[in-house]
C-alpha cells in the first residue's frame, strides 16, 4: 500500500487553518502507528477543540506504548470534559486492561455525565470481570445513557451475576434500554435470560423485538449439544 507523504501531512498539521488540520489527521488513517503517533502528538494540546478530539480518538486507533499513559493522562487531568470523554473511549479501544483503575476511578468521580458514560462503555470494551460491582451501581444513575452503558457493559464483560440486576430493565420506557437489555442478555446464558429475551422478542418496538431474537437464537445455539 502507497503510504500518504508524511512530510506532507506533517506541514499540514502546522496550518493555521484548523480544517486543514482535521483533513492531515484523516490522512494517517492508512500510516502505520509507529509513524502516526508522533505526528498525532503534535496537535494533542490544539486550540481547536475539534482537532484535538479527533487526535485523541486517533491514538486509540493508532495504537503504540505511548498511546496508553498519554490517554490516561488526559482522561485525568484534562479541564474539558469532552476530552475526558475522548479519552475514556480510546482506553477502551485499547482494550488495555490497566486502564481498569483509571476508568472505575473517573466513573466515580467524575462530575459530568458524558465522562462517566464514556468510561462504562470503555469498561465493557476492555472486558475486565473486575468491573461488574461499578457497572451494576452504574444502572442506578440517573442518566439513561448511563444506564443503556452498564447494561451493555455488563453484558460484554459475561456478567452472569448480573441479570437480576438488569432483568428490571425489561419494561423500561425507554426502548434503547430494552434493546440494550436484549443485546447484553445473549451474551449471558441463563434460564431467566431465556425468558426474558422471549419476553422481548414480542416487544412492540420492532428493534428491540429484533435484538431479543437475534440474542434468543445465539443463547440456544449456544447450549445446543454439541
Amino acid at each position: 500500500m502507497d503510504y500518504p507523504n508524511l512530510a506532507q501531512i506533517s506541514d499540514q498539521l502546522e496550518s493555521a487553518n484548523s480544517r486543514d488540520r482535521m483533513v492531515a489527521l484523516a490522512h494517517l488513517r492508512n500510516v502505520p502507528a509507529e509513524e502516526a503517533v508522533p505526528l498525532i502528538k503534535k496537535v494533542l494540546d490544539d486550540p481547536s477543540l475539534q482537532v484535538r478530539s479527533m487526535a485523541v480518538f486517533a491514538l486509540g486507533v493508532k495504537q503504540t506504548d505511548e498511546c496508553y499513559p498519554i490517554l490516561v493522562k488526559l482522561l485525568e487531568t484534562d479541564p474539558d470534559y469532552g476530552i475526558r470523554a475522548d479519552a475514556a473511549g480510546a482506553l477502551g479501544y485499547l482494550e488495555d486492561a490497566r486502564a481498569f483503575e483509571s476508568l472505575v476511578r473517573t466513573f466515580y468521580e467524575d462530575t459530568q455525565w458524558l465522562v462517566r458514560f464514556s468510561a462504562a462503555v470503555a469498561l465493557g470494551n476492555i472486558k475486565d470481570p473486575r468491573a461488574r460491582q461499578v457497572l451494576t451501581q452504574a444502572l442506578d444513575s440517573e442518566e439513561i445513557v448511563v444506564q443503556q452503558a452498564a447494561i451493555s457493559a455488563l453484558g460484554e464483560i459475561k456478567a452472569i451475576e448480573a441479570v437480576d440486576d438488569i432483568l428490571r430493565f425489561a419494561q423500561s420506557p425507554d426502548w434503547l434500554v430494552r434493546q440494550r437489555l436484549a443485546e447484553a442478555l445473549g451474551n449471558l446464558p441463563t434460564d431467566k435470560s431465556q425468558s426474558a429475551l422471549k419476553f422481548l422478542a414480542k416487544d412492540s418496538h420492532s428493534q428491540v423485538a429484533q435484538a431479543a431474537s437475534i440474542s434468543l437464537n445465539r443463547l440456544q445455539e449456544a447450549t445446543k449439544p454439541a
